[in-house]
């Protein structure tokens, strides 16, 4: 089963860019599903994750926020597979 990660995040936030490259250059060295998911068009979610965003989950459980280094990344998905 490939895993399913999710970045939640929202427009002008440049920690958001920033772990979005991370998991783009991961996709390079790890198959797995990236869907990336605005909170800002869903009130339950900016209820959620309004402080926290960036946050990247693997297979609907949180896993990082704010930061994700690629080695980190890899290793928790490889845990999560």
């Amino acid at each position: 089963m490939i895993p399913r990660v999710t970045l939640y995040t929202r427009v002008g936030c440049h920690l958001c860019d920033d772990v979005k490259q991370v998991l783009t250059a991961a996709r390079r060295r790890a198959a797995f599903e990236l869907e990336e998911v605005d909170i800002d068009a869903d009130p339950d979610l900016r209820a959620l994750y309004n402080e926290e965003v960036p946050v990247v989950t693997i297979n609907g459980r949180k896993a990082f926020k704010y930061h994700v280094a690629p080695a980190a990344f890899l290793r928790a998905l490889e845990r999560r597979s």
